[in-house]
């Protein structure tokens, strides 16, 4: 009897001691997946961040030396002075809890937010400041070398706590504490083509049409002159970075360790190859040359395209939309040129492209699309379109009536005389390049 008591009882122990074993596995297993997904997002948003300098390169090479330490301020305030904002009022806006599905309500300051970790919080916020940071950084390229850094400055402000982030709450709320009204009917952008590129392009063409055209960007007929930039090489450094920097931007979406940023990072990958090489058959077949310029935008315009549909579309649907982005982003830089002065195209790359990548990943989705494996269900598309018509009627009604108001009181454009001088000397009292100083002369046609 003894005997088989010892028995029952060494299997009891080993069945116990082995039922430990796999929870204590379970457990560092979960653990080791936690300490993963912190670990990628902070990477991510620090990809996410060096984006800011390629954002920095590319605006300041697309535009001419005099303005190189106005465009440089721009750039830094959009980070500083932005990140400082969305953590005490964006944020809150982005990812509080929804009033309605319209905007958030709590967590400014991160404080009072509820049903979250700590630490995680951190980690989510710097990843979405960075994103904020994105959407207004695409604004200042498209006013640069008239606009006076004070106007700027409030309008980064503005868009970083409330303009973006109200948004963002429709599409992207329930990533956190929220729950968006557009994002409830099925909306798809995985990683901002609409959200914010869309909307830092929509704010681009506002401040562009209150600010005004250069003096001399158009002749007495109304026909544009091209102004060159002052450094090719600097904005092809600046989009080389801003292409490494945006596998962080899309892959780190996921906000997971996992096997899924494969697919996101080579359909980003992709794109943008195909972006960059229709824009440049497009203009050797249209110039008879393959256009540094536009290749380079080319490539962007690819990038803003996938950022929707990079988690939900295949890879042959991917490179579609990239070369699409391509073509689109020539023709739509060519005749925006016609109405609307934009020093690097910032219009056409992040508006426009980023709506018709938003419309791509309802088109191609692998799941509703034409292609996809359930078949294809049209009503996807119209949810993508009124995404997209949202985004244009919220921010640039908002935006326009913003930059209007700064234009009528603290005042948003630089006069004539001063803008030949350049910005850097009026608003700033610096020069980029000191020991290559040419003349001050005033451009024909200045007022």
């Amino acid at each position: 009897m003894t005997k088989y008591c010892t028995i029952t009882l060494a299997f009891l122990f080993a069945g116990a001691t082995s039922a430990f074993a796999i929870d204590s596995a379970a457990a560092a297993e979960a653990a080791t997946q936690t300490n993963l997904n912190y670990v990628w997002t902070i990477i991510a948003a620090i990809l996410v961040f060096f984006m800011q300098a390629g954002f920095s390169l590319l605006e300041t090479g697309f535009t001419r030396s005099k303005n190189a330490v106005n465009i440089i301020m721009k750039n830094f305030m959009d980070v500083g002075a932005g990140g400082l904002v969305f953590f005490a009022v964006g944020f809150g806006l982005m990812f509080g809890t929804s009033a309605g599905g319209w905007i958030g309500t709590d967590g400014f300051f991160l404080s009072g937010i509820e049903g979250q970790d700590t630490t995680w919080t951190w980690a989510f916020f710097l990843f979405q400041a960075v994103f904020a940071a994105t959407a207004a950084t695409i604004v200042s390229g498209a006013v640069a070398e008239r606009t006076k850094f004070t106007g700027y400055l409030i309008f980064s402000i503005i868009i970083t706590a409330v303009i973006y982030p109200i948004f963002g709450s429709w599409a992207w709320g329930s990533l956190f504490n929220g729950s968006g009204w557009l994002e409830n009917l099925g909306f798809i952008d995985f990683a901002g083509s609409t959200v914010v590129h869309s909307v830092g392009g929509w704010a681009a063409l506002a401040g562009a049409l209150v600010v005004g055209p250069r003096v001399g960007k158009y002749d007495d007929q109304g026909k544009p002159n091209h102004i060159p930039g002052h450094s090719l090489p600097l904005a092809a450094l600046g989009v080389f970075i801003l292409w490494f920097g945006w596998f962080g931007f899309n892959a780190g979406s996921t906000t997971t360790g996992n096997t899924d940023i494969a697919l996101i990072a080579m359909n980003t990958f992709l794109a943008a190859g195909a972006g960059a090489t229709l824009a440049m058959f497009v203009t050797w077949v249209q110039f008879g040359k393959p256009d540094a310029p536009m290749t380079l935008n080319g490539v962007l315009g690819g990038l803003v395209a996938i950022t929707a549909g990079c988690a939900t579309l295949s890879p042959g649907s991917a490179i579609i939309t990239g070369a699409i982005a391509g073509v689109v982003v020539v023709y739509a830089t060519e005749f925006l040129d016609k109405y609307v002065d934009d020093p690097v195209g910032a219009i056409a790359v992040h508006g426009v492209c980023g709506a018709w990548g938003t419309f791509a990943a309802g088109l191609f989705d692998t799941t509703s699309g034409i292609f996809g494996t359930g078949g294809f269900d049209p009503s996807v598309l119209g949810v993508q379109l009124i995404g997209i018509a949202a985004a244009f009627v919220w921010t640039f009604g908002v935006s326009y009536v913003l930059f209007s108001i700064i234009s009528n009181t603290v005042g948003l454009r630089v006069n004539g005389q001063l803008e030949a001088k350049g910005l850097d000397l009026h608003e700033h009292d610096n020069r980029a390049y000191p020991e290559f100083v040419g003349t001050d002369e005033f451009i024909p046609g200045e007022v």
